[in-house]
């Protein structure tokens, strides 16, 4: 979810007198870990986005349950996630583009709409016995199409919501939220799948979606923080890909983002694989594991909602401590161990990724906000279909240890060389020293007006 602060918004990056570190590290007067929540509009969002994200999540597991029960496949789950992250692949920049020129709520409207009648339809297919799995590759892949115009759309109205102060807190809770349902939908759809059936279970994802356009009913337009939007234009697109590349605070996040996104983000096949061949366990330690992992995850959503500054060098950091957290997974002697490291690995990773999010919102000027956030969340989630295969062959020809040990390196790799990029970029040296009688190693900025705004973005 994201933004677009009105009269009250810091200048956007462009703007002379503001440079970027201002626009980035905005302080709010006063933070709490539920400030957002102070928000009416905000409230009402929040509300009708647990309802709706907690049948998501009953969907999404039992979807994987019906294409295995209809083809017996393990490979048919694989397409079907595959189609519908493709769209976001192929076609996220342009969603971006659209988030950019027409009003968020009213497009809200239409997408999370769309996205109820998909669940009714494959409810009523399924209900009805009629259910083929080609019907369900079909919906993802039209659910994945709308979420390409949904996601940078709700991303860029969180701060028409509730202004720039409270973005990063709001895209925090956002991520807790999300997580949250995540406890409590695949538990729910379990048990529907096996007392009542799965037709069930897509049934109430459907109706869920009433939920979040209820709350988009009930907001009060006049508090809602205004942006001028983007008229239609030629070369808006490519317009936006210059400005991402025209600025490091914006591409190297986003570059960041896509390689842990697309390399370390593989849980599926990683938890799947020690559950199995590992542990030799069933579903439920498959369940548990991945419960452990939610509970890190709403835990870090938790603590970065209460930080009221955005930096860089905690997007390197979490995402350093990621990588090494999952190393360490891989590594770990006894399934004890492994299970316990998913709750600060859970941790990490939300962390990477709401504070990539929220800092490259934070950068953007607002008219451009929906084409970098649709750049943003394409690399993010359209690196899926692309590093799962290579992910799942790793994994599959070499062990799940070597497997999960992969992910961990590449995203390890990748937030060292983004971080020493960043440090060069923004002028920072290495001063090694002491302080108060211990060693003190650390980056400080060199002279330079552009370098000390970069240095302080970081």
């Amino acid at each position: 979810m994201s933004t677009g602060p009105g009269a009250t918004s810091a200048p956007g990056p462009n703007t002379p007198d503001s440079p970027t570190a201002t626009t980035t590290t905005a302080q709010p007067a006063k933070s709490s870990t539920f400030s957002s929540l102070r928000i009416r509009n905000y409230r009402l969002f929040a509300t009708g986005a647990i309802v709706s994200n907690t049948g998501t999540w009953m969907s999404r597991i039992t979807q994987d349950w019906l294409v295995l029960s209809l083809t017996g496949s393990s490979a048919a789950v694989g397409i079907t996630t595959a189609l519908q992250f493709l769209p976001m692949l192929l076609f996220g920049l342009y969603g971006g583009v659209i988030a950019d020129r027409y009003p968020k709520r009213r497009m809200l409207f239409f997408t999370q709409g769309a996205l109820g009648l998909c669940g009714l339809a494959l409810a009523v297919l399924t209900l009805s016995g009629q259910v083929q799995v080609w019907h369900v590759y079909l919906i993802a892949f039209l659910l994945g199409m709308v979420t390409v115009v949904d996601n940078p759309t709700r991303q860029t109205f969180v701060s028409e919501m509730v202004g720039p102060d409270q973005v990063r807190n709001a895209v925090s809770l956002n991520s807790a939220n999300f997580h949250s349902a995540r406890l409590i939908g695949p538990a729910v759809a379990g048990v529907l799948i096996s007392t009542v059936g799965s037709g069930w279970a897509f049934l109430i994802n459907g109706l869920a979606f009433l939920a979040p356009i209820t709350g988009l009913l009930l907001m009060r337009t006049s508090e809602l923080h205004k942006v001028e939007r983007v008229p239609r234009g030629k070369g808006q697109l490519r317009e936006g890909l210059h400005y991402v590349a025209s600025r490091p605070e914006l591409i190297w996040p986003i570059v960041l983002i896509g390689f842990v996104g697309t390399f370390g983000f593989n849980f599926p096949i990683w938890l799947t694989a020690f559950a199995d061949e590992v542990y030799h366990a069933g579903a439920g330690t498959y369940g548990f594991l991945n419960t452990l992992m939610a509970v890190g995850s709403v835990a870090g959503a938790l603590l970065t909602a209460r930080r009221g500054s955005v930096r860089l060098r905690l997007l390197v950091g979490a995402a350093l401590l990621f990588g090494v957290l999952e190393i360490a997974a891989a590594l770990s002697p006894s399934y004890w161990l492994f299970a316990l490291l998913m709750i600060p690995t859970g941790m990490a990773a939300l962390t990477v990724n709401t504070t990539a999010n929220a800092s490259v919102q934070m950068a953007t000027d607002p008219a451009m906000r929906g084409r970098v956030m649709s750049l943003f969340m394409m690399v993010f989630v359209g690196g899926t279909p692309l590093g799962a295969p290579i992910v799942g062959w790793i994994t599959d020809t070499f062990g799940a240890r070597i497997g999960f040990a992969f992910g961990g390196l590449i995203s390890l790799l990748a937030a060292a060389v983004v971080g020493l990029v960043l440090a060069r970029v923004g002028g920072l040296r290495l001063s090694v020293g002491w302080h108060h009688g211990h060693p003190r190693v650390r980056f400080i900025p060199r002279e330079g007006k552009r370098e000390r705004e970069l240095a302080t973005v970081a």
